[in-house]
């Protein structure tokens, strides 16, 4: 999502209907306050041997208070201990679409590079997109333009990781139902072309509804891999699940959840989301969907 000042539970409503969007429940006016008094805070928790994979819109690296703080993004990318990151909004939108981050700091302090998409000298990815690793290479590397009424994309990444290979999906989709089902349908499109691997779709898919009325519904039916998603925004009082992940293998993903702590709370309007990836999926390994959520 765009430029957003956070805004109080009774101001929701109004918040989406200025966005396009169909207007939200009063309702999650008052889940917002209720989760905002119980919701304790979470900080990155390892487990041995898993992956940790990560979704995070950086709204352009100004945070709620309306401040520029690249610094504050780069705390809280090394709060999650991620392995692997898609971001949304590293870049400026207009202009010259140059990176936001300051990626010697993000190095610095994850150990996370930038996998190469940037068509543009200075940038970070493609139209905002961009993904960083933390160990192996880029084995393959495809960017979408996708379709609707406001500039769009996607990037497909093969990466090959010590485990194995596994195709990264990020996207950050239309505010318009009906751009996001394009969307997801050439998205759908483009991995047809390609032969089947272990993969991930992830991003501020700006989709928050579940089954017949969401727009991801082709996506939902193609992967068939998908938990709830938690809330992730806005950051100070999360009521709506537009980051989402969608993966192809049983047990490839677990542990999804939203990344809520203070300092995320604050660095963007986002909150990052988080999950566990599987090496043994990876490696061809089987494990029943579900398994290793109990690791």
């Amino acid at each position: 999502m765009t430029d957003t000042p956070e805004r109080t539970a009774r101001g929701m409503n109004g918040l989406i209907a200025r966005r396009g969007r169909e207007a939200v429940s009063p309702a999650l006016g008052v889940l917002a306050l209720l989760r905002a008094r119980s919701r304790p805070a979470m900080t990155a928790r390892r487990v041995s041997g898993a992956l940790t994979i990560v979704s995070y819109n950086v709204h352009k690296c100004v945070g709620v208070d309306k401040r520029f703080d690249p610094a504050r993004i780069a705390e809280v990318i090394a709060e999650t201990g991620a392995d692997i990151v898609a971001l949304q909004e590293a870049d400026r939108r207009l202009g010259r679409r140059v990176g936001l981050l300051d990626m010697a700091t993000v190095e610095r302090r994850t150990g996370l590079r930038l996998v190469p998409l940037s068509t543009t000298p200075g940038g970070h990815g493609w139209h905002g997109n961009a993904l960083l690793v933390r160990v192996g290479q880029p084995a393959g590397v495809r960017r979408l333009t996708l379709p609707g009424g406001e500039p769009r994309g996607a990037v497909i990444a093969d990466l090959e990781l010590p485990a194995g290979r596994i195709r990264v999906v990020a996207a950050h989709l239309g505010l318009l139902k009906r751009h996001r089902e394009r969307q997801a349908a050439a998205i759908l499109a483009a991995l047809a072309e390609d032969p089947e691997v272990p993969t991930v779709v992830l991003g501020d898919l700006n989709e928050w509804r579940p089954g017949q009325r969401s727009s991801l519904g082709a996506l939902e039916r193609s992967f068939g891999h998908a938990r709830a998603s938690p809330p992730t925004f806005p950051s100070r009082l999360p009521v709506l699940a537009l980051d989402r992940m969608f993966w192809n293998r049983p047990g490839l993903v677990a542990a999804v959840e939203a990344h809520d702590t203070p300092l995320a709370r604050l660095a963007s309007d986002h909150l990052p989301l988080r999950a566990r990836l599987d090496p043994a999926i990876l490696a061809g390994g089987a494990a029943l969907d579900g398994a290793s959520e109990a690791a």
